[in-house]
């Protein structure tokens, strides 16, 4: 790889051979060696969308949530790739806040959401936020035990400070839509769908609640 390409070019040509390959690990190498996080972020604004979309994938592998607002603007990005990869990216910068140890408690937490293990959810997330109440998305893991076990008002609670340490978390924008559901309250719910929609346009499950609200407010 030539060291005298100009950096955007040599960034283009990687993910070319990205493309080509599939070579993850050689692309996340080659990427963490020539380029800081920050000008990756920078990246993700320019003109061309084959930068746009490295720029998008790399940081997915290497950002940590210092990138967040930049994958978060990203997911409005007129390329419809380069929301993709923004979303892949954003999800995983969400899990990278706090220390290392606070990070494998958090993986652990999804793990248990995953196994339906939902009040040992509510009581690891619990002791992770008292350690670090900065962290939006033990807010939001615990949002999605709570949801799961049918406790809306604290659904709710949780998903709002999620929504103010974090306002990119769209996934906690469109489970506080859910909530309000749950809980009847259609007004606040296709409010709460709009804020996620604004965030992310590519929720199609969460526009096809949009519409279904509007209609069924219009006609109350």
């Amino acid at each position: 790889m030539s060291r005298n390409l100009p950096r955007t070019a040599l960034l283009g040509l990687l993910y070319e051979e990205y493309l080509k390959h599939r070579q993850t690990a050689r692309f996340v190498n080659e990427v963490s060696r020539r380029y800081t996080q920050g000008t990756l972020q920078r990246l993700l604004t320019h003109p061309t969308r084959e930068l746009r979309r490295a720029a998008a994938l790399a940081l997915g592998y290497l950002g940590d949530y210092e990138s967040n607002a930049a994958l978060g603007k990203a997911l409005s990005d007129p390329d419809r790739n380069v929301r993709l990869l923004a979303e892949t990216g954003i999800r995983k910068v969400w899990m990278r806040f706090g220390s290392e140890s606070q990070q494998r408690e958090l993986t652990g937490i999804v793990r248990l959401n995953a196994a339906h293990r939902y009040q040992e959810v509510i009581q690891r997330a619990g002791r992770l936020i008292q350690k670090e109440p900065n962290f939006a998305e033990a807010y939001n893991q615990r949002a999605i035990a709570y949801f799961s076990l049918g406790d809306f008002a604290e659904t709710i609670r949780d998903c709002r400070m999620t929504l103010e340490l974090n306002p990119y978390h769209f996934a906690a924008a469109a489970g506080l839509g859910q909530a309000y559901l749950e809980l009847r309250d259609p007004v606040a719910a296709l409010e709460s769908f709009h804020r996620a929609l604004k965030l992310n346009p590519d929720l199609e499950a969460v526009r096809v609640q949009v519409a279904r609200l509007q209609r069924l407010i219009e006609d109350a």
